[in-house]
């Protein structure tokens, strides 16, 4: 890392100690929490478009996955909702699966009219597995729908639910890239955002899963909360305002959490891309027929780091409803959680790990910032405007000052430094 590189890490330093000076620290720690789990998803998009440039838009879809994990593994199971559909579920689920092997070995052995006989195994499956999950499925939304209709977690530490949360999102990946990583790059884009948009619809209407639209909540969390250190006699008595001390420790325990992974996926993401392993997905980057020709495996390696780079999305969406303490589908939006992440990339320097983190702690810092700090700006500059349209107007499109402040910041970086703020060496 060179000084100046040093020197922009110093710049979102100093950016979030005068925020937490000027206006709160519980503040300039929420945004640092988040500026890091950006940073994450950031080194996952950067792992797959730095590295090997997969153009996948998909990201939001495998947030979400990271974020579903959390709440099938950290909320405790409902007793009742097993009871009343558990082992219908199950039996649906085993049907699933039973019925995709035997089409894909029916197709492998190239038998006389395969395809009659794919299609007719997928209707008879797909028939047997509506009759166990119709009936299961909504007696489990029966029991008590106002708080729980749905069957639960697991019951485990929510520290587990972060690797696990990896893993989902890596096998959804899998699959995506065994059947779009063969085509063109501007079709895998549309794949990805396709796929994304299902899986949040299935979280929204499938509520026996994760309750759909009426959320998730009181997810456990992995330190003490604010609550529980202010009932603590020894730690109230410690600070004169134990409330506002209570939320800045559990907040800065969270910090000290996330720059742990981050700072652990850093080096295994500089070790990997230093190794002959890194050399060879760049120059699959830079000229796929070339190192086609060479014997590399194209195809193969794409889809090896498409699943990585996923699987460190859904890592970084476990940790934020984690943060978050609940899980809510309907945030998921492509503009937070996929547009936003490709400019920390485009901005931060894409090919280079550390511009991904700059970027994510940036761009997130920003984001969070423009609207208040543009809505006190236009309120300055029309505050001798006399009252009327034109003036409300201008108020309130002081809303918008985040999509175009991000808007002119990608266009002056292009401009200027087309790379990024740390390009790739």
């Amino acid at each position: 890392m060179t000084l100046r590189d040093a020197s922009l890490f110093a710049l979102v330093a100093v950016l979030l100690v005068v925020t937490g000076m000027v206006q709160s620290w519980n503040l300039a720690l929420q945004v640092l929490n988040m500026g890091l789990i950006s940073a994450i998803m950031a080194l996952g998009v950067n792992l797959q478009w730095g590295f090997a440039g997969l153009f996948n838009v998909g990201v939001m879809g495998f947030v979400a996955l990271g974020g579903l994990a959390v709440a099938l593994t950290a909320m405790p199971p409902v007793a009742e909702a097993w009871q009343a559909g558990g082992t219908g579920i199950v039996a649906a689920m085993i049907t699933a699966l039973v019925t995709i092997a035997a089409a894909v070995q029916v197709w492998r052995r190239r038998l006389p009219r395969r395809g009659w006989l794919v299609a007719a195994i997928l209707v008879a499956g797909f028939m047997l597995y509506r009759y166990f999950f119709d009936p299961a499925r909504d007696a489990i939304e029966d029991v008590n729908p106002a708080l729980q209709g749905n069957l639960g977690g697991l019951g485990l530490p929510v520290l587990m639910a972060w690797p696990l949360g990896g893993v989902l999102a890596a096998g959804a990946a899998w699959l995506i890239g065994k059947t779009a990583l063969g085509l063109r790059s501007d079709y895998l884009a549309i794949a990805t955002l396709g796929i994304a948009e299902i899986i949040l619809a299935v979280m929204k209407n499938e509520d026996w899963l994760a309750r759909g639209v009426k959320n998730v909540i009181g997810i456990p969390s992995p330190l003490p909360s604010a609550i529980e250190l202010q009932e603590s006699a020894g730690f109230a008595a410690q600070f004169a305002d134990p409330v506002t001390a209570s939320t800045v420790t559990v907040k800065l325990g969270y910090a000290l959490l996330f720059a742990a992974v981050l700072i652990v996926l850093l080096i295994l993401m500089q070790l990997a891309l230093r190794s002959p392993w890194g050399r060879m997905v760049r120059a699959i980057r830079d000229n796929e027929v070339a190192a086609e020709a060479m014997g590399k495996d194209v195809t193969r390696r794409h889809l090896q780091i498409f699943v990585l780079g996923s699987a460190i999305c859904g890592l970084a969406g476990a940790m934020m409803t984690t943060l978050d303490g609940q899980l809510v589908p309907s945030t998921y939006q492509p503009l937070r959680f996929t547009f936003l992440i490709w400019v920390m990339v485009i901005v931060g320097g894409s090919g280079n790990n550390f511009g991904a983190v700059l970027g994510g702690m940036l761009i997130w810092f920003l984001w969070v910032q423009v609207e208040p700090v543009g809505q006190w700006l236009v309120g300055l500059l029309t505050s001798g405007l006399p009252e009327g349209a034109f003036r409300d107007h201008l108020l309130n499109s002081a809303a918008y000052m985040r999509l175009f402040t991000m808007g002119v910041l990608m266009l002056v970086v292009l401009r200027f430094s087309p790379r990024g703020l740390i390009p790739e060496r």
